[in-house]
């Protein structure tokens, strides 16, 4: 299921997408064949909006839900790629799996999205923001987005948006698992574990491998040839590897005791290295890039009466990435300590938490270069009221942080909704975010020790409506960003005469998004639309590698033991620089899909990504890999 819902924000689109008319024709002509998107289960739980367990019928947030099973049926292989798949976001990549990956919600920096692995938050001290192309999708259970800011609930990075994953919890019995899948491009995967719950204790434990012959990401007709002719034509294939474990104990009927590893390796080819020192210039064929994850958290939550609930948690993540054979490392290491504490009083909820963050760098750019080696840490007081009552929802969160470097900083956010009627709501909400330099940013050779952090206001409206198979939403935005941060050539107090980050420019983001669905019988139609305009507010150009419109079309059809799938997204041109001087054209794709339950245990899913075989780049230089096609199979004993 994916699921999305507009509690608390709500954007219209201004005018149709440019080459739309074709995909909503196609989509019609298909008639039902395309993912699912249901319609929201509104008494699910979700965690992320308040950082605590609610209703998703009590929220003021614009969540999207992605369980497990809306993954496998997806057929990707990058977290990013199933993402890049909800309103209001969109990816920019490197080439292909495995290279470097950005996200961005509502046109929000790839830095302005807090992540979390089962609590544990991920980040990069070195550019900034989550590496997706490390994130495991293979060992991911269900996703959980929040558009918006957020830095009242989660301190520094949450300017615009956050993204929960989790991993599988045992429930009562065994329930092992196997899979293996084939695909274009030399794909091929491998997948097992088991589940299960006895008595007070649970448990899961997974693993996959995951390896690809890949395509040229950088083939002659895209990349700068080098003179005298050298180009680099070898595959950039990709090799990955991955597990978790998570374990609870049920220590009395209201304590719980929870422990949670992952680990995940993924190795990928890309072309970007020539040596000038020969003649004629060598381009190197066999660059890899390494990144490597690590993470772990203890949590310990315990209800001591019906008014009062505490939940205490330790974690730690480690991200290195690191290329040969031209050598790069960079290694972030993460430490988060957190005391939360919920008090119900009938209709209200207030929680007070209190959390520290410590954050460390190491950043070797060549073997031969003196190492950078620092660190930092942040410590935090939250407060947070909810109240839900009749047609009323409001959230009310202030928090303050105080940052061993740039000292205190105070965030706050407001959110009310009303129920007009059952089935129509509307919300409206304020908040304020930051986010702080990294410490590469700040302490390389290419930073400056004075940057400011970033901070941001946004402003936003909603209108949703939900009934009997049909859901509507409408989100209206407005985020200012004030000291964006970016790399320029000259900076004030840079030491390198490449360049330098600094604090130069005003960002607004803002935009409106449309989504619906409608049941019609065995199909299910889905659809939404981003009209944006994330921009530079000094120049009034468009930010890099992000469009003014970008949407989903699609719908699936349940037929005889079978789920059939169509999908079309769209967007509009992009520009790959600050300047927009260099065009990313836009594009159109259709992608199909298929899945059965060929025994009571098996099941089978098909998949044609890009049907059309449309060439189009999500950054300059940089193929994406054409028309693809994966089958796989699932063993899950009943």
């Amino acid at each position: 299921m994916i699921s999305h819902v507009c509690f608390s924000r709500g954007r219209a689109p201004a005018r149709r997408l440019r080459h739309a008319c074709l995909p909503l024709a196609l989509a019609s002509a298909f008639g039902g064949l395309a993912h699912a998107q249901d319609a929201p289960t509104l008494g699910e739980t979700v965690v992320t909006a308040n950082r605590t367990p609610q209703a998703l019928s009590d929220l003021v947030g614009d969540v999207s839900i992605i369980d497990r099973k809306t993954i496998e049926r997806s057929g990707a292989t990058g977290v990013a790629d199933v993402l890049a798949r909800l309103p209001g976001i969109e990816i920019s990549r490197s080439g292909g799996v495995g290279n470097t990956t950005s996200l961005f919600i509502r046109g929000a920096e790839t830095r302005f999205t807090a992540v979390y692995l089962d609590g544990v938050r991920i980040d990069s001290q070195s550019t900034g923001g989550a590496g997706w192309e490390g994130i495991p999708l293979s060992q991911i259970d269900r996703i959980e987005v929040l558009r918006g800011p957020a830095a009242a609930v989660y301190g520094s990075d949450a300017v615009g948006g956050v993204i929960q994953l989790f991993t599988k919890r045992g429930d009562e019995g065994v329930s092992p698992y196997a899979g293996i899948g084939f695909g274009s491009k030399g794909l091929r995967k491998i997948e097992g574990g088991v589940s299960g719950k006895s008595g007070l204790f649970d448990y899961s434990f997974g693993v996959a491998h995951e390896e690809s012959k890949g395509y040229n990401v950088q083939p002659a007709s895209k990349r700068n040839v080098v003179k005298d002719g050298y180009t680099s034509p070898d595959r950039d294939g990709y090799n990955s590897t991955s597990g978790n474990v998570k374990l609870g104990f049920q220590i009395t009927p209201d304590q719980r005791l929870e422990a949670t590893l992952l680990t995940s390796d993924i190795k990928a080819g890309y072309d970007t290295t020539v040596s000038y020192r020969t003649k004629p210039p060598i381009l190197f064929r066999d660059d890899v890039s390494n990144n490597t994850l690590r993470t772990a958290g203890l949590t310990w939550s315990a209800k001591w009466n019906d008014i009062y609930s505490t939940r205490v948690q330790v974690t730690d993540s480690q991200s290195v990435y690191k290329t040969q054979p031209s050598f790069y490392r960079t290694e972030t290491n993460l430490r988060g300590y957190l005391f939360q504490n919920e008090f119900r009083f009938g209709p209200h909820l207030v929680t007070a938490t209190l959390e520290r963050r410590e954050d460390a760098l190491e950043n070797a750019p060549t073997t031969s270069s003196k190492l950078l080696s620092r660190d930092r840490s942040q410590d935090a007081i939250s407060l947070g009221y909810g109240f839900v009552q009749g047609p009323h929802s409001l959230q009310l969160h202030v928090r303050h942080d105080r940052d061993s470097e740039f000292g205190g900083k105070t965030t706050g956010s407001a959110a009310y909704g009303y129920a007009i009627t059952p089935s129509l709501r509307f919300t409206a909400s304020a908040g304020t975010a930051f986010r702080v330099p990294t410490l590469y940013q700040r302490f390389s050779e290419y930073g400056v020790s004075t940057l400011r952090p970033e901070s941001s206001q946004n402003v936003e409206l909603g209108m949703n409506y939900a009934q009997d198979g049909t859901t509507a939403g409408i989100v209206v935005y407005r985020n200012r960003v004030r000291n964006l941060i970016n790399f320029v050539g000259t900076a004030t107090g840079c030491a390198s005469t490449f360049g330098c980050y600094t604090n130069v420019n005003r960002a607004t983001l803002q935009g409106a998004t449309l989504s619906a669905s409608q049941r019609l019988g065995d199909v299910t139609l889905r659809a939404s639309l981003d009209v944006q305009d994330p921009k530079d507010a000094d120049t009034g150009n468009l930010l890099a590698r992000r469009s003014k419109r970008h949407g989903t079309l699609g719908a699936d059809w349940r037929v005889a033991g079978w789920t059939l799938g169509a999908e079309v997204q769209s967007s509009s041109k992009r520009y790959d620089d600050a300047a927009n001087t260099i065009k990313l054209g836009g594009y159109t794709v259709l992608n199909l899909s298929a899945s059965t339950q060929i025994t009571r245990d098996l099941n089978l899913v098909a998949r044609v990504d890009n049907v059309g075989n449309k060439d189009y780049q999500f950054a300059r230089l940089y193929a994406n890999a054409g028309r693809t096609a994966y089958v796989g199979l699932k063993w899950t004993p009943h």
